[in-house]
């Protein structure tokens, strides 16, 4: 991820990292500049400060440069790395999504990539800071090489304490960012089941306090001990700078004016490179966090396999027959604490009919609908489209055939099909037939508001589902949350008008009153299709169709 990032941005990466090397450069020039004006005459005082004030601007400028360059390669970075993310999201099968998790998701899209841009923005100080500390040291070698000798042994002391603290330190960086995939998901909990929470005082507080308060406590703790042993390991650093001081002013200075001129050379230069050793040692935690951050979000990205990516199609897709031929799928059922079968699946669709998938909880229904979409294609036996099997690069195309309903359904703001003409006309026509008119429009292709109820807002994807105008609707329990009057009109007016035209429809219910308005009963038990002639007189057997 972090190559990655490099190599798209090399140029500016470049340029950006040359003007921090200039601004180090021209930092460790100036107290240069400072040292000799100390000990110099009179007579060059004059030369000294035009090379003091031509310095000091040259470094002004490059650290502008340097800061305002990494600025903007840090926040391209940031929505570089978003982007990618959502990619892999976006064209990512959908089984493999929900393995994936969307907490993790979420963690990769918010504090991860956060983690990342902001080495971006650190990297200007560490460069700087590194050059200062390296010039530094070797304006002390040009001093007197016995006592650079001697502080490169105190900063080779403090470098090998500083690296085993660094690992013990990474530890915990990489333990913070796992238990933070899992926080996030509490979050999700804390939003989706705040009615819940509200009805139940014990299980509120179970889990503000056990759950969702040990997570956040467990993040801060790792965090804390982390990032406490790179400040603990700083502090040991510039002790054994102020102890290398010490020993230059009060043991090893000797007499005379060269000697002097060494050693306050010495001093000056330890006290000016302590604030960048303190700023290169201080940033190096926020590489490190951002090195586990990018692995961390290779990890998400890894386990979402782009076989299934979108592919262009040049038409519409057309549906003149849709047949399952010994479809199986398997999956973990939490009943029964195993894995669960579904099918052999012998089913087919064609247009103007109207079907019901009926059968009790946890016979397989939902997810029989998610294997007729294409969300989860079959492991087992073939999907057949108007006589050709839908083969694995095909099943992006297959999937533009359905406008779906679910019953855990997303409703976005926005009417997100091709935009065509008079498609806020349309919308509102629809919503007055709903009677929705007086809580919600569609203006400039957007809902004017989504803040309504469960049984409103399914009306509202009733509406988008229409405008779509795909020929295969299927509906996943969507009378459940709807009154009498709504249901009446949703079987006995929307089903009917969908089947004059032309519209194939998966209905997924348990309203069994209106079964006999369907073209078809299938009735799905422990994931296998039932032959069941007594449900309704008009509707024809499932048996081998």
């Amino acid at each position: 991820m972090l190559l990655h990032l490099m190599r798209r941005t090399r140029w500016l990466m470049t340029a950006a990292s040359l003007a921090s090397i200039l601004s180090g450069l021209f930092s460790v020039l100036l107290i240069a500049q400072i040292n000799a004006a100390l000990t110099s005459d009179v007579a060059s005082r004059v030369s000294a400060a035009w090379a003091f004030a031509g310095i000091a601007v040259a470094l002004m400028v490059c650290r502008m440069i340097s800061s305002v360059l990494f600025e903007w390669l840090g926040q391209r970075a940031l929505a570089e790395v978003r982007s990618f993310i959502a990619q892999c999201v976006a064209v990512t099968p959908f089984a493999q999504f929900e393995r994936v998790g969307s907490a993790r998701i979420q963690s990769a899209l918010t504090e991860h990539s956060n983690n990342v841009a902001i080495l971006f923005i650190s990297l200007p100080v560490i460069l700087t800071n590194a050059v200062i500390v390296v010039g530094c040291l070797g304006y002390l070698a040009m001093l007197s090489w016995q006592v650079f000798l001697f502080a490169l042994g105190v900063i080779g002391l403090g470098a090998v304490g500083y690296h085993l603290v660094h690992l013990r330190a990474i530890h915990y960086l990489h333990s913070a960012s796992s238990e933070q995939d899992r926080l996030f998901g509490h979050f999700r909990a804390l939003t989706d089941g705040a009615k819940e929470l509200r009805l139940h005082q014990r299980k509120s507080r179970v889990f503000m306090d056990q759950i969702l308060g040990e997570s956040v406590d467990g993040v801060r703790k790792l965090r804390t001990h982390g990032m406490s042993l790179f400040v603990i390991s700083t502090s040991w650093g510039q002790f054994l700078m102020f102890a290398f001081i010490g020993l230059v002013l009060f043991v090893l200075a000797g007499d005379g004016p060269e000697q002097t001129r060494v050693m306050t050379g010495f001093a000056l230069v330890f006290v000016f490179m302590v604030t960048p050793l303190e700023g290169l040692l201080m940033h190096i935690p926020r590489v490190n966090m951002a090195r586990v951050a990018a692995g961390r979000i290779d990890d998400i990205t890894q386990e979402m396999p782009q076989g299934q990516g979108r592919q262009a199609s040049t038409q519409e897709p057309v549906l003149q027959h849709l047949e399952l031929r010994d479809v199986t799928h398997q999956y973990y059922h939490e009943q029964s604490d195993d894995f669960f079968e579904l099918g052999p699946i012998n089913l087919s669709f064609t247009p103007g009919e109207v079907a019901f998938l009926v059968g009790g909880n946890g016979s397989g229904k939902t997810t029989l609908a998610k294997v007729v979409v294409g969300l989860y294609p079959p492991e087992g036996g073939e999907v057949l489209l108007n006589g050709e099997r839908v083969e694995a690069n095909g099943w992006d195309a297959y999937r533009q055939l359905f406008s779906v309903v679910f019953s855990d359904f997303y409703l976005f703001e926005h009417l997100l099909e091709t935009p065509r003409e008079g498609l806020d006309e349309e919308g509102n026509r629809l919503l007055a037939k709903l009677h929705l008119q007086h809580k919600v429009k569609v203006e400039n292709g957007a809902f004017t508001t989504r803040a309504l109820s469960q049984g409103q807002r399914k009306r509202l994807a009733l509406v988008v589902a229409y405008l779509e105008d795909r020929p295969f609707l299927v509906f996943d329990e969507w009378a459940a949350d709807q009154d009498p009057l709504f249901k009446e009109v949703f079987y006995c007016e929307v089903l009917p008008e969908l089947r004059r035209m032309g519209k194939a429809v998966l209905v997924i219910t348990h309203d069994d009153r209106y079964f006999h308005l369907a073209d078809r009963l299938v009735r799905l038990e422990n994931g296998k299709l039932l032959a069941n002639k007594s449900d309704t007189a008009e509707a024809s057997p499932v048996a081998e169709h």
